[in-house]
């Protein structure tokens, strides 16, 4: 059929049926993915493996190519049809799977490893093909999290058909459209149909494409152009490439449609040279079209004339505008020009011309063939029909992406993409390429359709969506995308020439800490001056990245200024070690490691000292986020950087090397400054901004509710993780540096706040989360029914209760772990209920193991109904009912339903852990502003409150938080409230230099990570005695060796 002219509907369903026939031939059909993603991830060895392999087995099997099915991350795809059984998409395919696919295939059975899903009918729209049915454990596709959500019409063909086959495009009804538009519907009654459907353009502008069709009929000339705008330029864009790659024809088929419709009588397609294996197809495609009588004279033998030529650009991004693209095709330098005149009055080589990318004109045989009603009902009113994402970045499922238009943007960053796939929280999406704009996850709700995301200040573009996590610095995004929009202005006109110049030199000072605070607003007026007065489209959207990063993470360009910090670790001047930035307290952690690695063991301890007033206790529970990010885990495992620094504070009292640090500090402490700070709160955030402010010379009184210091540290942690006798010492470490502490005080009733602020300069609010939230669940009230903290504060103080023989904990975040083992070292026999699945819960992995180690029990999928009384007024029992996961809710977290099912754990004792809020009635009626939540609102770099001279830190602002984020807001007040009281900035003061060797190690040293010892489970199930024992000395030794020194910027 390879030269069969199509002159009437007899024909085409000749060439429909040989088309057909080898979509569903009368052997089994082994498809590879073919497309570039494919190709890149080995799709072409996978291929030629196959080949081979059927050859030297001899089996009769159609091997043939395919583009690509969307699923990006699972490549390579390969699709096997055996008759009678569905189709099989299998995923990740590898050489060594090859052997086994073909072994099954040659007994006509289907492959039974590497299933994604299988597809038993499928709907082309245009024709249905229907597989088989069978392998009921096997998922459809539209049950898959990635395609769930989708709904394929640009891509309908994609991924199934052979993209180098007019046949089988046929096959499935291509090239109906246009019978129908030729034979059936007037010129007139196709551009109607058009305007009808609102179908508008999917370049990025989203301009009603039926208007500028009828534009272009309506202009006088002999000769008219259509033109495919294919110049996608966007970093991490792909859509057109894989359009075309995958379903070259219905790009075809769009444009003479188009032909017909708007009498014109040429073609051309401008596409990027870079997309060699599209642009490959392409012209085979058009070839093909060709000598099936589809392009040419006398289209489908009636008067239609229309040629189609392909023009292969250079790359430059301003040829995606389209006056520049016009200049490129003509020979001339692609730069932009004034409008008027406009494209469809004096277009290309001065004839009226029509522009539309690659998308727009696949839509058009889809909205002929079914019309422009059918089309309308997908999309919402102002936005018909879907829209193809390329989705990459900082996420789980990178693919295309199709679906209606309105889909809210949490659908497809969470319901289709998964999330990041790992712990780390998606921060933003960037929209629209280098320029759209970045929005952030609180706004997820936002529908994708032209207007609401340019009420962001965000665009739709072509379609990029490149999504951000924690890991991306936004001020270094913004940069990225306005550098490559600078390198890519032709330079034509001043505002986008010198603007975006001088908008990336403010950009760059920000990331390497040389800008000012009022460089912030200077940026902001900068971008809308070039956005308004900007010759062309990427002049005038360039500055939407910094536009729209300023206004909703203008708080990172602020501690970029203000704090000299890159919170991500992108900005390489504003830090200096990953560990180190990650590090809440910004402990010096490669010096310190340094120096014990020099056997400087007093100095070492020392630094540590003043890093950190707690050291031997957040070296036991702080959640280590330094190792997270150290780069020796990229070779082996991270240093054992927690560990190490606990070595060192433990050593400090064991070896008498306390005495002397204490004396350097004491000897370090400023002189007094008649000045004094009230610290409301002996938590972890008190103590620390007491510390400091001790050390500053100022005088520090700390009001505490309850007999002892320590807060969290002393009532709610348990002592197998925090001996009381750690927490004490350091205690008294600060108490000794001449830090008061006034005991059972309860600021509010004991004390009134305003009366501090009468006899102190200075006060600070670090009060914690002692309050539970409670659930109200029925029988909430029961005798038997604590909350966690209650739990942990009656054993700390050894208040006596009885937990009886059964204890069900509701929870899945350190507290329920913390109350779940003490109560097994209480003698109960204990089960933890969460209602998602372990990846999910939020306390730290090592005590979930231990827990489970220990003989906790863990329920997942599970949430309360009612607590059951027994004996009046006492618990019984808890009824539960069962989850599943199915998608993410709008805020990321895996959304659990449930399944209806119940069921009931007997119990004595029900512990609640589902969260702890704030006591702050005193602090509401001292008219201090706080948040919905109950949190102190404060200024994020000062920390002071809306009352002047009134501070506050702590989980009394964050919510409940760790300790090293706790203590981290107090050193960071303690410097502002110096600053305040002093009118200087001494705070960096307090430091000594350390001078130490900085050598780079060649090869990575130390061996491998060195474990802590842990009391075995039969020695501390019955008991509170600490159970993990730290580094030996040799470890502690051989981790700081470890260390690969990221610290040193440049050699030596």
């Amino acid at each position: 059929m390879s030269d069969m002219r199509i002159n009437d509907l007899n024909m085409l369903h000749v060439v429909q049926e040989a088309g057909m026939s080898k979509l569903l031939p009368g052997k089994p059909r082994i498809a590879v993915g073919m497309g570039t993603c494919g190709i890149g991830n080995g799709a072409q060895e996978v291929y030629d493996l196959f080949y081979h392999e059927l050859h030297n087995q001899g089996v009769d099997a159609y091997l043939t190519k395919v583009g690509c099915f969307g699923f990006c991350a699972e490549e390579p795809l390969v699709n096997v049809f055996v008759q009678g059984y569905p189709l099989l998409i299998l995923h990740r395919v590898t050489p060594d799977d090859i052997k086994g696919i073909v072994d099954l295939v040659a007994e006509r059975k289907p492959p039974v490893n590497k299933i994604l899903c299988k597809i038993e009918e499928w709907n082309h729209l245009t024709e249905r093909v229907t597989y088989g049915h069978g392998i009921p454990e096997v998922p459809t596709w539209d049950e898959i999290p990635f395609y769930r959500y989708q709904k394929k019409i640009v891509l309908r063909n994609c991924g199934l058909t052979n993209p180098e086959e007019i046949d089988e495009y046929i096959g499935i009804g291509g090239y109906q459209a246009l019978y129908k538009a030729l034979y059936e519907m007037s010129p007139d009654q196709v551009l109607d149909e058009i305007k009808k459907s609102k179908l508008r353009g999917r370049g990025g502008a989203g301009y009603p494409t039926g208007i500028k069709w009828e534009l272009l009929k309506r202009a006088k000339g002999d000769r008219k152009y259509l033109v495919c705008n294919a110049d996608e330029g966007d970093p991490g864009a792909y859509m057109n490439r894989n359009e075309i790659e995958g379903d070259p024809h219905m790009l075809l088929e769009g444009m003479i449609i188009g032909a017909y419709a708007t009498g014109a009588t040429e073609g051309v397609i401008y596409m990027r040279a870079e997309y060699p294996l599209a642009v490959e197809r392409l012209k085979r495609a058009i070839a093909q079209a060709r000598n099936h009588g589809l392009l040419g004279e006398g289209i489908m033998g009636t008067p239609l004339s229309f040629e189609v030529h392909v023009v292969e650009g250079a790359g430059a991004f301003v040829c995606g505008e389209e006056t520049a693209l016009m200049a490129s095709i003509e020979g001339n330098a692609g730069r932009p020009r004034p409008r008027p005149p406009f494209p469809a009055d004096k277009g290309l080589w001065g004839y009226p011309t029509n522009i539309n990318n690659v998308e727009t004109w696949f839509n058009i045989p889809i909205i002929i063939a079914k019309g422009a009603w059918w089309f309308a009902q997908t999309g919402n009113a102002t936005s018909p029909g879907t829209k193809v994402f390329s989705l990459v970045g900082k996420i789980k499922n990178t693919g295309l992406v199709e679906l209606p238009l309105g889909s809210p943007l949490h659908t497809i960053v969470y319901s289709i993409g998964e999330g990041t796939g790992t712990r780390r929280k998606v921060k933003g999406v960037q929209t629209g390429g280098p320029s759209g704009g970045c929005i952030p996850a609180e706004l997820f709700n936002t529908p994708v359709d032209y207007e609401s995301l340019a009420s962001l200040r965000s665009i739709m573009g072509s379609g990029g969506m490149v999504v951000l996590d924690d890991d991306n610095c936004m001020v270094d995004v913004a940069r990225y995308f306005l550098e490559f929009t600078h390198s890519e202005s032709c330079g034509k006109c001043i505002p986008c020439r010198v603007g975006l110049d001088h908008a990336l030199r403010i950009l760059t000072d920000v990331t390497e800490g040389k800008a000012g605070p009022n460089d912030l607003e200077e940026l902001n007026n900068l971008g809308r001056v070039i956005r308004d007065t900007a010759l062309c489209g990427l002049g005038q959207t360039g500055p939407n990245p910094v536009l729209t990063t300023l206004r909703h993470f203008r708080l990172e360009y602020e501690e970029h200024i203000l704090q000299g910090r890159c919170r991500a670790g992108i900005c390489e001047h504003l830090f200096l070690s990953p560990c180190e930035n990650s590090c809440p307290l910004h402990m010096n952690i490669p010096i310190f490691l340094q120096l014990f690695k020099e056997n400087r063991l007093q100095e070492a301890c020392e630094l540590i000292q003043l890093d950190n007033p707690l050291p031997a206790s957040t070296g036991r529970v702080c959640e280590h986020p330094c190792e997270i990010r150290c780069r020796r885990k990229d070779i082996d495992s991270s240093v054992s950087i927690r560990e190490v620094h606990r070595f060192l504070a433990d050593l400090m009292f064991r070896d008498g090397i306390r005495k002397i640090v204490f004396d350097t500090l004491q000897a370090r402490k400023f002189p007094p400054t008649g000045k004094s700070i009230a610290v409301v709160g002996a938590g972890p955030a008190g103590l620390t901004v007491a510390y400091y402010l001790c050390l500053l010379g100022h005088d520090v009184t700390i009001y505490e509710a309850f007999p002892e210091a320590g807060g969290m540290l002393k009532y709610a942690l348990p002592e197998y993780r925090l001996p009381n006798s750690v927490v004490d010492r350091e205690i008294e470490f600060i108490r000794n540096l001449g830090v008061r502490f006034v005991f059972n005080t309860r600021i509010g009733s004991d004390k009134k706040l305003l009366e501090l602020d009468q006899e102190y300069n200075i006060t600070f609010l670090s009060i914690g989360t002692w309050i539970g939230i409670t659930t109200g669940l029925p029988g909430e009230h029961l005798e038997g029914v604590v909350h966690g903290l209650t739990c942990l504060e009656d054993v700390s103080t050894e208040r006596k209760f009885d937990l009886g023989k059964n204890v069900v904990v509701i929870g899945g975040g350190n507290v329920a772990i913390d109350a779940a083992r003490t109560s097994i070292r209480r003698g109960s026999d204990v089960t933890v209920v969460y209602r998602r699945e372990e990846a999910d819960m939020p306390a730290i992995r090592e005590e979930v193991e231990e827990a489970r180690a220990e003989g906790v029990k863990f329920v997942f999928l599970a949430v309360p109904k009612s607590i059951i009384e027994g004996a009046p007024g006492k618990v019984k029992g808890i009824e539960l009912i069962k989850t599943r996961i199915e998608g993410y809710e709008p805020s990321g977290r895996r959304k659990q339903v449930p399944t209806g099912e119940s069921f009931t754990i007997p119990c004595d004792t029900v512990i609640l852990a589902v969260g702890e809020r704030v006591d702050s009635q005193f602090i509401r009626e001292s008219k201090i502003e706080i948040s919905e939540g109950g949190t102190v609102i404060v200024n994020p770099f000062s920390f002071e409150t809306s009352v002047q001279n009134v501070f506050a830190g702590g989980d009394a602002v964050t919510g409940a938080s760790n300790v090293a984020e706790a203590m981290a807001t107090g050193k960071r007040a303690a410097a502002f409230i110096d600053e305040r009281l002093t009118g200087q900035k001494r705070f960096k003061q307090l430091w000594p230099s350390y001078p130490i060797h900085n050598d780079v190690p060649l090869e990575p040293q130390g061996g491998e990570r060195n474990s802590v010892r842990i009391i075995p489970v039969s020695e501390r199930q019955a008991n509170f005695n600490e159970v993990s024992l730290g580094l030996m000395d040799e470890q502690a030794h051989k981790e700081s060796i470890r260390c690969l020194r990221c610290d040193i910027k440049e050699a030596s």
